[in-house]
């Protein structure tokens, strides 16, 4: 299964969330403020980290805008607010689900498999099998400048590497899979975030605005994600 570093001060959570994990057969590892846990995240990166937002030494947010320099790590962000504005920042930030608290045992453990399987960390990985829809989903992508590697992960622009998140890989990746045919965001949440719960528009909108500017840092004239206002979203080739 997967090994998962959780960071949260409150000692409950970090017991009920620790033992509902492991007996799933997750490996755990836990950390009680901010500093501590992104240390530990960088030194020795997991599967999956399970962010709390308030915290000592260094908040979740800070914690995870300083992982994204460098890792696509997947990311759950717990919080015990209910500001609609800490979820929009946390998905800015690149975090791939959000999880308000209190929250059940069942909740968690779905989102976690959810954004596992996501992340191709899922139960089935490596079961053998004739070629399912997803594995041929699965396969490389190559769509004018853009290279898409699901198998590796592995993202190029011209060349050039752009560090996604799971989300925003599983997001891209739909829309070049079909080039110059809309998606609606209904569509954009069905490929991205499967059977969890429904996120609203902003979510995908804060995703997209997030990975253009991803490749706008690598290409400043990187116009292939089409907006199409009160429509979707389309791939344009170049």
């Amino acid at each position: 299964m997967a090994k998962i570093t959780l960071v949260d001060d409150d000692e409950n959570i970090v017991t009920s969330v620790s033992l509902a994990l492991e007996s799933h057969g997750h490996t755990i590892k836990a950390y009680y403020d901010g500093a501590a846990g992104l240390a530990a995240l960088e030194n020795d990166p997991p599967d999956l980290a399970i962010l709390d937002v308030k915290m000592p030494r260094m908040d979740g947010m800070e914690v995870l805008r300083r992982l994204r320099r460098s890792s696509d790590l997947p990311v759950i962000i717990l919080t015990s607010k209910d500001e609609e504005i800490d979820e929009i920042l946390g998905f800015n930030l690149g975090a791939d689900d959000y999880i308000h608290k209190p929250f059940s045992q069942r909740l968690l453990i779905e989102r976690v498999k959810a954004v596992l399987r996501r992340a191709g960390r899922g139960e089935d990985e490596g079961v053998a099998g004739p070629a399912t829809a997803a594995e041929v989903s699965a396969r490389a992508i190559k769509r004018g400048k853009l290279t898409l590697d699901p198998a590796r992960h592995d993202c190029l622009w011209d060349g050039k590497p752009v560090k996604l998140t799971v989300t925003e890989f599983l997001l891209l990746q739909s829309l070049a899979q079909r080039p110059g045919f809309v998606k609606s965001r209904d569509n954009l949440m069905d490929a991205a975030y499967e059977d969890q719960v429904y996120v609203d528009d902003r979510t995908i909108d804060s995703h997209i605005k997030r990975m253009r500017k991803k490749f706008r840092e690598v290409d400043p004239e990187f116009d292939a994600i089409e907006t199409l206002y009160g429509v979707g979203y389309r791939y344009r080739e170049s």
